[in-house]
């Protein structure tokens, strides 16, 4: 990828994070839920945002406060490992096949929030949660 396309995708994401830092956003959030969620142009190999409103669903993994929480990118490519945990949950569109990128674990504002559109079943989050776990305490 050239610098010239590379800049430009930063400077696009520099645009609409101050639109999303200036946005009043009231939405209600809880563990579990999955939303798109404006998480921007990143540097190197993290996760980041795709489109004009580099979006990208979240599992909302903990909340933390009433505005900030943690969060979990999630993909479409089918991964399963230590890092990966994929899962299926249910849309207004039907059934998606979803994958949490546990390696890209992040504390998230609200603001970031766009649309919620599923839930996570209580057995993947458990499991998606012993994976986050796993991370910063891995087992004997």
């Amino acid at each position: 990828m050239s610098h010239t396309i590379v800049e430009s995708q930063f400077d696009d994401w520099n645009n609409a994070k101050k639109k999303t830092h200036y946005k009043e956003n009231n939405v209600g959030f809880k563990e579990r839920e999955i939303f798109w969620a404006r998480i921007g142009q990143n540097i190197g190999a993290e996760e980041f945002g795709k489109g004009n409103e580099f979006q990208r669903p979240i599992l909302i993994i903990r909340k933390l406060t009433a505005h900030i929480f943690i969060g979990i990118p999630l993909t479409s490519t089918v991964k399963d490992n230590d890092y990966f945990h994929t899962f299926e949950y249910d849309t207004k569109m039907g059934k998606v096949f979803s994958t949490a990128m546990i390696l890209q674990l992040k504390t998230f504002d609200k603001k970031r929030l766009m649309t919620r559109i599923g839930m996570l079943n209580k057995k993947d989050f458990e499991k998606v949660v012993e994976k986050t776990r796993n991370l910063f305490i891995p087992p004997a």
